[in-house]
């Protein structure tokens, strides 16, 4: 069996094929940056649900602290036990100790 093809058919064919490719790579990196979105925002939520459920429970023990009064140290700790949390999570948030790069542009490394 034969195959004519003329140069015209030839190059359709290859430019057909170079555009599948193309979008291909298009419909890919779509696909990975709307996953990228995604797991963005689940974060997002997942710390504010985390957040709303700490601060929650640090009210209920100072709720309960300071509704049956009766040992000062207790109300001290209880109350100031939180202050300290957040100036620990403020402080490491602030403060910058490194800069986290994902890929390396000068080309170097082990390959």
């Amino acid at each position: 069996m034969t195959v004519n093809l003329t140069p015209m058919q030839i190059l359709a064919g290859l430019g057909v094929a170079c555009l599948v490719v193309l979008m291909w790579r298009v419909g890919s990196r779509r696909a990975r940056r709307a996953t990228d979105v995604a797991r963005a925002s689940a974060r997002v939520v997942s710390l504010v649900g985390r957040v709303l459920f700490m601060g929650a429970a640090l009210v209920g023990v100072q709720w309960l602290v300071i509704s049956n009064p009766g040992n000062p140290t207790l109300l001290i700790v209880v109350l100031a036990l939180p202050d300290l949390i957040a100036a620990h999570v403020l402080t490491k948030t602030l403060t910058v100790t490194s800069l986290d790069t994902t890929r390396r542009r000068d080309g170097g490394g082990r390959r």
